[in-house]
C-alpha cells in the first residue's frame, strides 16, 4: 500500500511542477485571448471617435455606456458632462485596448491581469447600477444558472487572470523573453 502511496505522490509532484511552471500559465494566457481580447477591442470601438487616435475623443457611446445615468442627467449632451467624464472615458477605452493586448503578447502580464480585474469590477458595478440589469440576466452564483452575463462569466474571466498573476505568462510571452517577473 506504500509503494502506490509513493508512486501516486511521485505521478502528483511531477504534474504539480510541470503544470505550474508552464502549463496553467500557458493554457490561462491561450483561454484568454481565445475569448476576450476581440470582446474588449469590440467594446473600445463603439467608445471611440473617428480615426486611428479616436479613443482620445470619446463619442456618445462611451458617455451611454460609462456614465448613463449621468449623461441621462444632462440630456444627452456630452460637453455638459465635464472634462473629468471625459478623462475617465479616454483612460477606460485605452484600458480596453491596451490590457488585453499586453496579455496577449504576454508583456507586463500579472500588471495587466491586475489590471483588467479592476476593469471587470467597474464594468460589472456600472452593469448594475447604471444600466440596471436585472437579477436573472446580472445572475448568481451557487444557482442552477451556469451562464449569467455577469456573475457566472465574469468569474471565470477572473479566474484566469488570477492564474496570470499568481503563474505569470508562461513560457510563450515577452516577459519571458525580456526576463520580467
Amino acid at each position: 500500500m506504500n509503494a502506490i502511496f509513493s508512486l501516486y505522490n511521485k505521478v502528483v509532484d511531477l504534474i504539480t511542477r510541470l503544470a505550474g511552471t508552464w502549463l496553467l500559465p500557458t493554457l490561462a494566457r491561450f483561454a484568454f485571448i481565445a475569448v476576450l481580447p476581440l470582446f474588449f477591442w469590440k467594446s473600445a470601438i463603439t467608445k471611440s471617435g473617428e480615426g486611428i487616435l479616436g479613443f482620445l475623443s470619446p463619442d456618445d457611446g462611451a458617455y451611454i455606456q460609462m456614465f448613463p445615468k449621468a449623461f441621462d442627467a444632462v440630456g444627452y449632451d456630452s460637453s455638459e458632462l465635464g472634462l473629468i467624464y471625459t478623462l475617465i472615458a479616454i483612460a477606460g477605452i485605452a484600458a480596453e485596448f491596451l490590457l488585453p493586448l499586453l496579455i496577449a503578447i504576454g508583456l507586463f502580464t500579472r500588471l495587466s491581469a491586475i489590471g483588467m480585474i479592476g476593469f471587470i469590477f467597474v464594468m460589472s458595478f456600472v452593469d448594475k447600477t447604471g444600466h440596471g440589469l436585472d437579477a436573472a440576466t446580472f445572475g448568481s452564483w451557487f444557482d442552477r444558472f451556469p451562464d449569467s452575463l455577469v456573475m457566472d462569466q465574469r468569474l471565470l474571466w477572473i479566474t484566469l487572470l488570477i492564474t496570470m498573476i499568481v503563474k505569470g505568462a508562461g513560457p510563450l510571452s515577452l516577459d519571458k523573453v525580456l526576463k520580467i517577473r
